[in-house]
């Protein structure tokens, strides 16, 4: 599978992780302003062509200032990605990274974290400073871009479609 970013996008900061479907790249945790930028200048169309979002969802519940503003920096990174990268970008709600990782919709981020560090072989997968593991310095909000890209990779990503 070609390399691929996920964000799980913030009010001011987003989350953002390189993933391969079976190895973490690179990730990281960005200014939206830089994050704009990035995108525009690591995507590639011959490697990393596709973005994937995390959608944010409406839970039936009023909404603030900052559900409008993460909603707003979704679609400006979706903008600079399809316009001047050229490449696709998808949504995903968290709704079904919880079902997918967890098998239940009312998972929490404690669930899906583990869930995830059960498909890398456990703590260990993080290690320590002298000894990383695959996942070490995931963290926070990390998890949640993770988990936005394994789960598009194993439903939506290349391997399904071969």
């Amino acid at each position: 599978m070609r390399p691929f970013i996920a964000i799980d996008p913030g009010t001011t900061h987003s989350a953002w992780v390189v993933y391969d479907g079976q190895i973490v790249l690179d990730h990281g945790k960005s200014e939206n302003t830089d994050m704009r930028d990035m995108l525009a200048f690591v995507g590639d169309p011959g490697l990393l062509n596709t973005l994937v979002l995390e959608r944010v969802e409406s839970m039936g519940m009023a909404v603030g200032k900052e559900v409008f503003e993460t909603v707003f920096w979704s679609g400006r990174f979706a903008e600079v990605w399809s316009t001047v990268v050229q490449g696709t970008f998808e949504r995903i709600a968290r709704r079904d990274v919880k079902l997918h990782l967890c098998g239940s919709s009312r998972a929490k981020d404690a669930n899906v974290r583990q869930a995830i560090l059960d498909r890398f072989g456990g703590a260990e997968a993080v290690g320590t400073k002298k000894k990383p593991g695959p996942l070490y310095g995931i963290k926070t909000d990390r998890w949640a871009a993770l988990a936005v890209a394994i789960t598009w990779a194993e439903t939506h990503g290349e391997r399904k479609a071969a």
